[in-house]
């Protein structure tokens, strides 16, 4: 008898874990499968999209979330083209594809404020923007570059012309400078951030502080006018989360950091470290809520582009960009 409670208990235990791991199964399988591309190899730029995918975040809107590379074809190509349903971007970048018909969005400003400009060691003596003529400048080759320097130099009476211009391919700043190069355009919160480690002196000219017009969002979260059109809950659920992995990392920049450092541990901890202590104000900064987007922004960024005969026609600013997504 008490053999045959043994058999029959066990066969409802082997039942119930059973059970237990066909729903765990079956949750799994009711996520929606979705894609989110970087611009760049993971950094604090992309901490909350990170966050997001560890804290289950993105599982709480019934998403299965995986976080890829761009390769060669560049994510605003993808997410265009729908082979990522989203990615991190550039207000420079979504502009340029609208005017052209490409039909990228805009869903949420990751950082509030632009935080790029051009920086130089101390010992090149380049403190204000006249001071580039004659210098080298280590740039990718594009004519945005080019445009809002000469748009900062014109202000000291200076010309752009006199600077030479030096693509700097895929070499790194701090080797371009010491090599061939006097400045470059950075992203402060990584090679900055960097500098400061290294205990090299920098001195920094953000471009914003030349012009309001400069004062665009970069980088931004996109996704395609179809993807709002079809499947907007999708678009609605991933925003969700990725404002909550953005939060927790506003409010707990050093927990955020390890998460980041978890899934690219190549990544050297200190320098994560302390550029995420730098961008956790930086992320929400003055907006209501992290992500907004204000529409004085894009006309002003996209009507200096158009004077500057970057665009080949004016951009419908109200179509590039959208706060529907973002949590209310």
């Amino acid at each position: 008898m008490k053999k045959w409670i043994f058999l029959i208990c066990s066969v409802l235990l082997l039942s119930a874990c059973n059970g237990g791991e066909d729903a765990a199964d079956e949750k799994k399988d009711n996520l929606k499968k979705v894609s989110v591309v970087l611009d760049w190899t993971p950094n604090t730029n992309h901490t909350g999209l990170y966050v997001a995918k560890e804290k289950g975040y993105f599982k709480d809107q019934g998403l299965d979330v995986d976080i890829i590379l761009p390769g060669e074809a560049g994510a605003d190509q993808l997410v265009a083209s729908g082979k990522a349903d989203f990615g991190v971007g550039y207000q420079e970048g979504v502009t340029q594809a609208r005017v052209q018909d490409v039909p990228i969005v805009s869903i949420g400003a990751i950082i509030q404020h632009n935080t790029s400009g051009f920086a130089s060691p101390k010992s090149k003596g380049i403190t204000k923007p006249k001071d580039f003529e004659g210098k080298s400048y280590g740039g990718w080759g594009s004519p945005v570059e080019k445009a809002v320097m000469d748009s900062i130099m014109k202000q000291e009476n200076a010309d752009v012309e006199k600077v030479n211009f030096i693509n700097m391919g895929d070499t790194d700043f701090f080797t371009a400078v010491k090599r061939d190069v006097d400045f470059a355009w950075i992203y402060y919160g990584w090679t900055g951030i960097e500098a400061e480690l290294r205990g090299e002196e920098l001195n920094m000219m953000y471009v914003k502080d030349y012009s309001d017009k400069l004062d665009y969002y970069t980088p931004v979260l996109t996704t395609n006018e179809k993807m709002i059109d079809s499947d907007p809950e999708t678009v609605k659920a991933f925003m969700a989360a990725a404002s909550k992995g953005y939060q927790f990392t506003i409010d707990n920049p050093k927990e955020a950091g390890e998460i980041l450092l978890d899934a690219a541990p190549d990544l050297d901890k200190e320098l994560v470290m302390k550029s995420q202590e730098w961008l956790a104000p930086k992320y929400k900064d003055d907006a209501d809520r992290w992500g907004e987007q204000k529409l004085e922004v894009w006309e002003n960024y996209a009507s200096w582009m158009y004077e500057n005969d970057l665009l080949d026609k004016k951009l419908e600013s109200k179509k590039a960009f959208t706060n529907e997504f973002l949590p209310k």
